[in-house]
């Protein structure tokens, strides 16, 4: 199979690309590295089966080659991160919705499958302690507040798709992720497990923002993988919507205190409050945000695997190396 990976530069991206070529399957990866980076695949480029290009999907001329020459397309080429989304909201916006436009039009004339990576700041906040399932209702903040950005944009992307099934039957799966964690993610826009880690192995302050109650589900890279996978090898799953997580649950201050004691770190856990890491009026917290994974595992079987614990050691032990 010829598969095309969008953003295959970046974290999950790159993992994609490794696990389809285990597969022996044929890899096309494009990135414009705004956000990923090019070590993550360097290690790949001798690989006969792996093509890399390094453009951007906003490339008509250049997506249209690539699309025609795939079977299968995951589109994950996206701005993603709290703090990239609110120091370049414009570049946000237009990547991910004119973008996501660009792949699903030229996907559609030759009706090749695509797995939209979506993100679980669909669902917005409070919604109490209730897991998210994917017909919640979404509650979202005023459009001053720039994190809502991302919310909103990968929210066109998911109607884009929708419409596309459903007027031109073009073969759409959208899918969530909450919280992928694993090696090559990087701290440097807002991604709390590496920085956590990092801070810690460096015997810096742990900086935890507000009073790290907010709860989250931590996936390992892996699980996550098996998810995608799955669904894009499911006929069943065409034109519907999926979380992808897990169900190890943990506090964000909790976290700072595990990473801590599993990197054997001094590390002190400082918590600063918002209005210090963000501009006031940029940023506003979710509580509570964990899913319901009924559907994907109804659907494909999925049962993710790999504990919070186990997670960490391995991501402790990347940094390390």
């Amino acid at each position: 199979m010829r598969v095309l990976i969008t953003g295959g530069a970046g974290f999950i991206g790159s993992h994609l690309a490794e696990r389809h070529l285990a597969m022996g399957d044929q890899v096309t990866v494009i990135d414009n590295l705004s956000t990923g980076v090019i070590t993550n695949i360097q290690h790949l480029e001798n690989n006969p089966s792996i093509t890399i290009c390094i453009d951007d999907v906003l490339n008509v001329a250049l997506m249209r080659e690539l699309v025609d020459q795939c079977d299968l397309i995951y589109h994950l080429a996206a701005a993603v991160g709290v703090d990239f989304i609110i120091d370049n909201p414009l570049q946000s916006l237009t990547t991910n919705i004119r973008g996501t436009e660009i792949v699903l039009e030229l996907a559609n004339q030759s009706k090749k499958k695509i797995v939209l990576a979506s993100t679980s700041e669909i669902y917005g906040k409070k919604n109490g302690h209730v897991p998210f399932a994917e017909d919640s209702d979404r509650i979202l903040g005023p459009t001053t507040v720039v994190r809502w950005n991302y919310s909103t944009s990968k929210a066109v992307d998911e109607l884009f798709a929708l419409a596309y099934w459903r007027e031109k039957r073009l073969p759409c799966v959208i899918v969530r992720p909450f919280n992928v964690i694993g090696p090559r993610q990087t701290g440097q826009y807002g991604m709390v497990v590496p920085r956590f880690v990092k801070q810690a192995l460096l015997g810096h302050p742990i900086t935890v923002y507000g009073d790290g109650e907010q709860r989250r589900c931590w996936t390992y890279v892996d699980d996550a993988l098996d998810g995608l996978v799955a669904l894009a090898a499911s006929d069943r799953a065409v034109g519907q919507i999926f979380n992808l997580g897990s169900h190890f649950e943990m506090s964000i201050r909790d976290l700072a205190y595990r990473i801590r004691h599993l990197a054997h770190s001094i590390s002190e856990v400082e918590f600063i409050p918002y209005e210090k890491a963000w501009p006031k009026g940029t940023y506003e917290d979710l509580v509570y945000r964990t899913p319901n994974l009924d559907k994907i595992r109804k659907t494909v079987g999925y049962d993710p695997k790999i504990d919070l614990d186990e997670a960490l050691t391995r991501i402790i032990a990347y940094f390390e190396r």
